[in-house]
């Protein structure tokens, strides 16, 4: 199971009890899962459908709860793709449709005998902070998704109105979020991209054991890759450390070779027969072996030192060189 899918399966657990938090749950999954369909003599039927059997329960006990109306339950296996179950919640009462789609905001009464379509959110629906929290929470679970925190940080909730994505958008940014929309093909994506935003999120829908197994990937994930940052740095250092040794030492040998370290001042003959001794030495293990002990910067400024005479000797042929 999808990490998208336990987190859906886990607020669909959550108790039903507050009837203006439940009209808002419901409101968001009718607006996002629902179709309208109008018959002859403007007959309206209304049909939700998921391919979520625990999502389609909780629709079903919302409707039997808030309207306690007659819902009509059919299952239909999806022929495209993974060719998964698809739910199809039907109500046919006319008046109780109009009731519950007026009552979610998704219609503003009648216009001339035709349905007027809302394609934002109705201001009714989230006075309160649960009710902000509700209605969100039923938009993850009609069109939302999480995807794998393992590969990456990304929440969408699909929308079919650019409207209702921006509205949808900004009832989510009043939790201090950074949400944004985008059209994708036909619909309207709402989306989260940052790891702290999407367990905040998850944190105000009631997803908390997805929060929990979200923050612990991102735990993992940090420490990983502080070790890699910390290994990525030890390892270019130690490979500066060595290409430097390397350079000072074939530099020494060539001065020993073409000048002879007995010409050198004793304080930078004393730091080149230490490096050729300790190839592996640090510059400060150097420092401590010399008497009296010096800082790295001394001594890396001796090495230096010896760097110079070496090239002016490469220059001038192994002759005449400054000490």
């Amino acid at each position: 199971m999808s990490f998208s899918s336990r987190a859906k399966n886990e607020l669909c657990h959550i108790p039903v009890q507050k009837s203006c938090c439940n009209l808002a749950e419901l409101a968001a999954l009718i607006q996002i899962c629902g179709t309208i369909h109008i018959g002859g003599r403007k007959r309206v039927s209304l049909n939700v459908s998921t391919e979520n059997a625990a999502i389609a329960r909780r629709i079903f006990l919302l409707l039997k709860c808030q309207y306690n109306v007659q819902t009509e339950v059919m299952v239909r296996k999806n022929q495209r793709l993974r060719k998964n179950n698809s739910y199809y919640l039907v109500l046919s009462n006319e008046q109780q449709i109009k009731k519950i789609l007026e009552d979610t905001g998704i219609i503003k009464g009648q216009e001339e005998g035709s349905l007027r379509l809302n394609r934002t959110i109705d201001v009714r629906l989230i006075k309160k902070r649960c009710c902000k929290r509700a209605y969100i929470r039923g938009a993850f679970l009609g069109g939302g998704s999480v995807s794998d925190p393992e590969k990456i940080y990304h929440l969408e909730i699909v929308t079919h109105s650019d409207s209702y994505a921006n509205s949808l958008c900004s009832l989510i940014n009043e939790f201090g979020l950074n949400a944004k929309t985008i059209e994708r093909k036909n619909n309207y994506v709402v989306y989260l991209k940052e790891g702290e935003h999407i367990v905040n999120l998850l944190n105000i829908i009631g997803a908390h054991s997805a929060l929990l197994d979200l923050e612990n990937i991102r735990i993992y994930k940090d420490m990983r890759n502080n070790i890699n940052r910390i290994v990525n740095c030890e390892t270019a250092n130690l490979s500066k450390t060595i290409n430097a040794a390397v350079r000072q030492i074939e530099n020494i040998r060539y001065i020993e070779d073409s000048y002879g370290l007995s010409n050198l001042s004793p304080s930078l003959r004393e730091v080149a027969e230490l490096r050729l001794n300790n190839p592996d030495a640090s510059l400060r293990e150097l420092g401590e072996m010399l008497n009296p002990p010096i800082g790295k910067s001394g001594v890396n400024h001796r090495l230096r030192k010896l760097d110079k005479i070496a090239e002016e000797l490469k220059n001038k042929g192994g002759e005449g060189v400054a000490k």
